[in-house]
């Protein structure tokens, strides 16, 4: 039968698979220990797939988890320990010399040259014990506390705390012995050797850790430096990060607002009406009675100024709003520079960045006209506007100084629930140079700068809010 896996070698791994990007819950760990606890740890291969049927739901997570299987359960594969130096003429034993001399000082012999005693991990070394020298490094890491480890940085230190809790010590101090003892040389040349090679060996196993332990770490911190960063500056090589966090903070939020919904739609327990109704069972609740009260569905509309120097913040609001349709109903998203068009059906029909390059090859990086652009809004669109209709524009209101249509958005106001707007650019550039944002200002509900992915979740989370209330 095999050995059970240790559990804090399971839970380590747990952490590991969190950091890879595997949500494993605390359920999903028992189960996954009671699953290891069956299968063994003799066979890897049935270990990875029991523990993939558990922890695995996706065919990304289980892409992931067979990266972070193979590499958490490597850690322990040491190379051939290599071979020590073939001896030289000088020094082959001498025929003369009593029987029992030549062993004097080997590892395995009764002693060693200079008269101190072989080393625990010197005998490992010199025998090529790789086992031995996996269990003890092992041993030796979880004593330091290696699956702390949060920066390369710290990628010496700890490899050089394992290998004194191997017993480094107490080899180098066996290696000076018999350095005082020329009959000792080839030996300690030997040691030197595997010490060196050991070495190497530790601090790959710490790297491997810091792969592990450290890149969930590393990856929070890189998407929060992210959130932070404005989306007008980001590097290209970002975009693809940010498009995941985008996607995944319009999934959070949308979570979050149909608990909310589904709360409403059953509404809230009636006590007294319950009490009630079942008096004839001694009050006890068999039938439940709630209070329920009529939703009426939110609409969104949403106006991008997709011009030049808010293009790049426009493709993220599209995305962001693309990705919470699971969450609303009656959304209609619109584009304009210096005119406006009804992108809605691209945004259901095409995959999303397929969506964006499209609607910004035919309307984007143009010049802005906000007088306009709402001019052929409130021809094509004011009509479908009502009392349940959130409008979002996002634009920096700078119109190039053109006539803002300010009555225009003021209509827009008093027609619908409210009006957001987001505007990329800091507060205290608003109203300077060509800038329409304080005429703006007064008929909107809610004027915020939206230039960070932080920012833009906290705006829209609010307005979910009040969607719900």
């Amino acid at each position: 039968m095999n050995a059970p896996l240790p559990t804090p070698t399971l839970l380590d791994f747990f952490r590991a698979a969190r950091g890879a990007g595997l949500r494993v819950s605390t359920a999903e760990s028992l189960d996954a220990m009671r699953a290891a606890e069956v299968v063994g740890f003799g066979d890897r291969a049935t270990l990875r797939d029991a523990l993939s049927l558990v922890l695995a739901k996706t065919p990304e997570e289980k892409q992931q988890f067979e990266e972070c299987f193979a590499l958490f359960f490597g850690r322990d594969g040491f190379r051939e320990v290599p071979e020590a130096p073939p001896r030289t003429p000088n020094d082959a034993p001498d025929p003369t010399a009593p029987e029992g001399s030549e062993g004097a000082g080997e590892i395995g012999g009764g002693g060693m040259g200079g008269g101190g005693s072989p080393s625990p991990l010197g005998r490992m070394l010199l025998e090529g014990d790789r086992a031995g020298l996996a269990a003890a490094m092992e041993e030796a890491a979880e004593a330091v506390g290696l699956s702390n480890i949060s920066v390369f940085t710290q990628v010496n230190m700890y490899a050089r705390r394992i290998m004194e809790r191997m017993g480094l010590k107490a080899l180098e101090d066996e290696i000076t012995a018999l350095r005082r003892d020329p009959a000792g040389a080839e030996r300690a040349e030997r040691l030197e050797l595997a010490r060196d090679y050991l070495r190497g060996e530790v601090r790959e196993f710490v790297q491997r850790n810091l792969t592990l332990f450290a890149r969930g770490e590393t990856e929070r911190w890189r998407e929060e430096m992210l959130r932070q960063m404005r989306l007008a500056s980001l590097d290209r090589r970002d975009m693809e990060r940010m498009r995941l966090l985008v996607r995944a903070m319009a999934r959070r939020l949308a979570t979050r607002y149909a608990r909310v919904r589904r709360r409403d739609r059953r509404g809230h327990l009636d006590a007294r009406r319950t009490l009630r109704r079942n008096m004839a069972w001694g009050g006890v609740p068999f039938r439940t009675v709630w209070k329920q009260r009529k939703i009426e569905k939110p609409k969104l509309f949403v106006l991008c100024d997709v011009s030049g120097s808010v293009a790049t913040v426009a493709q993220f609001l599209l995305l962001f709003i693309y990705s919470l349709l699971e969450a609303l109903s009656g959304v209609r998203a619109f584009a304009f520079t210096s005119g406006t068009i009804e992108v809605s059906d691209i945004l259901e029909r095409e995959p999303i960045e397929q969506a964006i390059a499209q609607i910004m090859g035919r309307i984007g990086f143009g010049s802005s006209n906000y007088g306009t652009s709402l001019e052929d809004f409130e021809k094509g669109w004011m009509e479908a506007v009502d009392s349940r209709t959130t409008v979002i524009v996002l634009g920096d209101g700078r119109g190039n100084r053109t006539e803002p249509r300010v009555d225009i958005l003021q209509r827009l106001a008093e027609r619908s629930k409210q009006v957001i707007w987001l505007n990329p650019e800091h507060p205290a550039s608003w109203g300077t140079g060509d800038s329409d944002m304080l005429r703006y200002a007064p008929h909107c509900r809610v004027v915020a700068q939206c230039a960070t992915l932080q920012q833009l979740e906290r705006v829209i989370s609010d307005m979910l809010r009040n969607h719900a209330g």
